[in-house]
């Protein structure tokens, strides 16, 4: 909705996206200074649908800001149950990155595309790493609470949020079998073609997987096998028993992950884990969208005022952009669902022209005179410099127009590669704007924060 800023304002802004993520979410720390840095470089996203060609000029780089802090200089030892049996060391390296993707002060706002997907493919690879050992691929009730919270307690011992469980929704009962009636590693190899699993999934295809679903596929075969074991049924019977008893279904697939996890390295298994949590994510608006009325009323059938239908949609909108982080292909599934409700509502004139909404309106914003964050439709996670700080990738897209989307149309699919997003019209001078209009151009943000203070007094 605003598209330009003077590079004099390249600190400060920094200052106030930082600053204000902090005190949003923290009462019990203080930041003395927030330093940071940004750097642009260019990276196609293959899931996306074809985006039109358009000229534009060149981007603006901004200037490095001074030195930053070093972070996570320390970490405090974690007070653990002595009663898990996980063999934590299979993953040690892979919960270092968990404690960065889930890092204190970020996590609500990579909640639902970096932290909790992160988060959960660790479970699954601990417990499917441990069942080599173990010989099952699930926890009883006692066992999972003291495991959850000795996992929980490891992360926040190296910087993580403290309420994950809250924020990603863990429960003890997401490390059992939950109803599905296989949780023995021989019984499920015995059940289910586990040759013909490992070849669907032993490696995917991290762009076309969403749309074949090779892997999936399997995976919810298996799991209907290991499902039937409860039933003494024919085949024939099949279908209509699981269809009642999808949620057997769900809980057997979560055991087909943990067998995967186990057959695969720890970071095969992350890849995989990743990419199908990506597929099902960037088919989901993760965003909540409060009332209406208000927006209705100001842009609604017999608009009077346009500068007042705009006001309202840009302060609407600013809700939005204070719950999450979101993806370029989230963004277009958020874009698609606002504009859905509105035209129920008689709000049938494209606002998003009207009041010049873009993607990149529906995700975090670095301050109010700065493009927003989306980040990859293709998982990634943040990085830790320790000289630098943390950093995480965006597709900084400035000013792609929202799509308004139509009644008579379904919304917008990252398989169909017919699709072509509105391109950008030329930014006029002194914008930032991206070269070639490219959903691939990358901002790395450089969240520099003093850890040592924030987590560790």
């Amino acid at each position: 909705m605003k598209g330009g800023v003077s590079q004099s304002f390249k600190l400060y802004l920094l200052h106030v996206f930082l600053l204000l993520l902090y005190l949003q979410d923290s009462s019990c720390s203080s930041v003395n200074s927030l330093k940071g840095s940004f750097n642009m470089d260019r990276k196609e996203d293959t899931l996306l649908p074809e985006i039109s060609p358009t000229a534009s000029p060149r981007p603006f780089l901004p200037l490095l800001a001074p030195s930053p802090w070093a972070p996570f200089t320390n970490s405090t030892l974690p007070k653990l149950s002595g009663l898990c049996t996980l063999k934590f060391d299979a993953v040690e390296r892979m919960m270092g990155v968990t404690s960065i993707d889930c890092v204190a002060p970020f996590a609500q706002y990579l909640a639902n595309v970096m932290c909790c997907p992160q988060l959960e493919a660790t479970l699954v690879i601990l417990i499917g790493q441990s069942s080599k050992f173990t010989n099952m691929l699930a926890l009883n009730g006692t066992l999972a609470k003291h495991c959850l919270s000795d996992f929980q307690q490891i992360l926040v011992s190296q910087g993580a949020n403290d309420t994950l469980q809250h924020i990603c929704s863990l429960h003890p009962s997401n490390l059992t079998e939950g109803s599905c009636p296989v949780k023995d590693v021989h019984e499920f190899e015995t059940t289910v073609d586990s040759s013909s699993l490992l070849a669907a999934c032993g490696k995917i295809d991290l762009v076309n997987e969403c749309c074949e679903q090779t892997c999936q596929n399997a995976i919810s075969e298996a799991a209907k096998k290991l499902a039937l074991k409860a039933y003494d049924l024919l085949s024939t019977e099949a279908a209509e028993v699981l269809t009642d008893h999808s949620t057997m279904v769900n809980d057997c697939r979560s055991i087909v992950h943990r067998w995967l996890a186990s057959k695969l390295d720890p970071n095969g298994a992350k890849d995989v884990l990743r990419g199908l949590s990506n597929c099902k994510n960037n088919k989901v608006c993760p965003l909540v969208f409060p009332n209406t009325s208000h927006v209705t009323k100001a842009c609604g059938d017999g608009m009077k005022n346009q500068t007042t239908c705009c006001d309202t949609i840009e302060g609407y909108v600013s809700h939005l952009q204070r719950q999450s982080f979101v993806t370029n292909l989230q963004a277009l599934d958020c874009a698609a669902s606002f504009g859905l409700k509105l035209q129920k509502a008689n709000v049938n004139k494209n606002i998003y022209k009207l009041c010049h909404v873009s993607l990149k309106d529906f995700s975090v914003q670095v301050a109010p005179e700065v493009s927003g964050c989306l980040l990859p439709s293709l998982p990634s996670d943040a990085v830790l410099d320790q000289s630098s700080g943390i950093s995480f990738v965006c597709d900084l897209n400035d000013n792609i127009p929202a799509p308004w989307p139509s009644l008579s149309h379904l919304p917008v699919s990252s398989c169909n590669k017919t699709v072509k997003i509105p391109a950008l019209p030329a930014a006029a001078s002194g914008q930032i704007s991206l070269n070639s209009l490219s959903i691939g151009s990358h901002l790395h943000l450089f969240a520099l924060m003093a850890l040592g203070s924030l987590f560790y007094t």
